[in-house]
């Protein structure tokens, strides 16, 4: 079944990592400026680190906020790694968490990047 488009919703669209609070600034913005983006129809994808990953998302709401939760799969160094995440949009700052299948875990803050 085809998924609706999601580019109405206010988390949508491209940010930027600003906090980790597993790893510090050096390492989740080693090879780029970190980020986390939204795309249409339940899509996404984020970099961190040597870490990418594209995410299948659903929207919802935490204590009446706006939020997105996911499923992503992706790499970290060229191994295979996989897991979940979510993120609320408080003011105009996403906080969030994402988690590695049977692994790391860390909460994160991002905001809205200017880039396209």
């Amino acid at each position: 079944m085809p998924k609706t488009s999601t580019k109405s919703h206010p988390i949508f669209g491209i940010w930027n990592i600003v906090s980790m609070t597993t790893w510090d600034e050096d390492y989740f913005n080693e090879e780029q400026q970190a980020f986390i983006e939204f795309k249409d129809k339940g899509r996404g994808e984020f970099h961190f680190g040597y870490v990418h990953g594209d995410m299948d998302y659903r929207q919802t709401e935490r204590d009446g906020e706006p939020a997105v939760e996911w499923t992503w799969e992706g790499n970290d160094e060229m191994d295979a790694v996989q897991g979940r995440g979510w993120v609320v949009l408080k003011g105009k700052e996403l906080h969030g968490m994402l988690f590695f299948h049977q692994g790391e875990e860390s909460g994160f803050v991002a905001k809205r990047s200017k880039r396209k």
